[in-house]
């Protein structure tokens, strides 16, 4: 068995030798950033269960660390404190939101945390750092009326779509429908699986984050525009079955692409759903994927749903994720003591 790593203790009874053997670090200090990136990234894949979306963003936070500290003749391996003030500060200067410099920090912290622990450092410089004071804003929401008209104006060109343009236009309206039915994360959604569209499918299985799985239920408007986008599909694979090699496997993604994961990406959906909202007379700015996920979280807790069970589907770990929609419960609250109670005022 592997003996455990003895760990420095400023204590009498340890030899001077000894002390200083352990106060060095295991690995020279001239390791680049680049490697020492990536060895922490491996960490938290591996013992993490970081997702990849989770591991590219720490990678551009990391890479553009690395970037201010070499333009300073500094490194990863030799920043200060004073180091990383500087570059908080200069991504203050960038106009960075107070949220992004918040999970810039959280990500410094991450890493030399790290390699403190690694003993590639002998000391931790963001241990002390302070992020700026932030409130936690609301998520933005559409109304219902603004999702139906989204719906609407996507079905609409479904219908009227042919060919190519219609097989766009019917897997658009599809994903709208599954995203406001199930509420998903759009890296959920875009890599679902092809039997997520079986016909007698009531509930899908879903692997969100941490590669935990669940049950999210379908409605009958997702099952249906599921098996017309399925049918669209397979119409457009007959029409080019002369141009494909006999006997070619079908994908095992809903929503398959040309592209290296084999499915649509998010910034793909993103894109469309931006120019769908302006073609739908809505501001591109305030609609996105994630936008309609609260949408569909807002819209159940307007209409009684247990925040609970909101959590549920919404695969939050920790309700105090979901309880940023707590402002919509207290408005119902309010709406049902002023309408309801027999003391109110008409």
């Amino acid at each position: 068995m592997r003996k455990p790593r003895a760990r420095f203790s400023p204590s009498a009874n340890v030899p001077a030798a000894q002390a200083e053997r352990d106060t060095k670090p295991l690995r020279p200090a001239s390791y680049s950033d680049a490697g020492l990136s990536e060895l922490f990234l491996d960490m938290i894949a591996a013992e993490q269960g970081a997702s990849a979306n989770t591991i590219d963003a720490y990678r551009r936070d990391l890479a553009d660390l690395s970037a201010y500290l070499t333009r300073r003749r500094k490194s990863i391996a030799s920043a200060d404190t004073e180091a990383l003030r500087g570059y908080l500060a200069d991504l203050d200067t960038r106009g960075f939101a107070s949220s992004s410099v918040a999970r810039r920090l959280s990500a410094l912290r991450h890493l030399f945390r790290f390699l403190l622990s690694e003993r590639i450092r002998v000391d931790d410089p963001a241990a002390i750092l302070s992020g700026p004071k932030r409130g936690r804003g609301l998520p933005k929401v559409l109304s219902i009326a603004d999702v139906d008209r989204l719906l609407g104006c996507a079905r609409q060109e479904a219908d009227a779509a042919e060919g190519p343009a219609g097989l766009r236009a019917a897997r658009l309206y599809c994903l709208l429908e599954v995203l406001y039915a199930t509420g998903l994360r759009v890296s959920e959604l875009v890599s679902l699986p092809r039997t997520a569209a079986r016909g007698d499918a009531r509930m899908i299985v879903v692997r969100g984050k941490g590669d935990k799985e669940r049950l999210v239920p379908l409605n009958t408007s997702a099952k249906q525009a599921m098996t017309r986008y399925l049918a669209t599909a397979a119409a457009a694979e007959k029409a080019m079955a002369g141009d494909k090699k006999a006997g070619a496997p079908a994908s095992k993604w809903l929503f398959p692409s040309f592209g290296e994961s084999g499915h649509l990406t998010r910034q793909h959906f993103g894109r469309d759903l931006k120019e769908l909202a302006a073609r739908a007379g809505l501001q591109p700015r305030l609609v996105s994927p994630h936008v309609l996920r609260h949408a569909f979280a807002s819209h159940l807790l307007h209409n009684g749903a247990d925040l609970r069970i909101v959590q549920t589907l919404l695969g939050h770990s920790d309700i105090s994720t979901t309880q940023i929609y707590t402002h919509v419960v207290e408005d119902r609250l309010k709406s049902l003591v002023r309408d309801l109670h027999p003391l109110a005022e008409g």
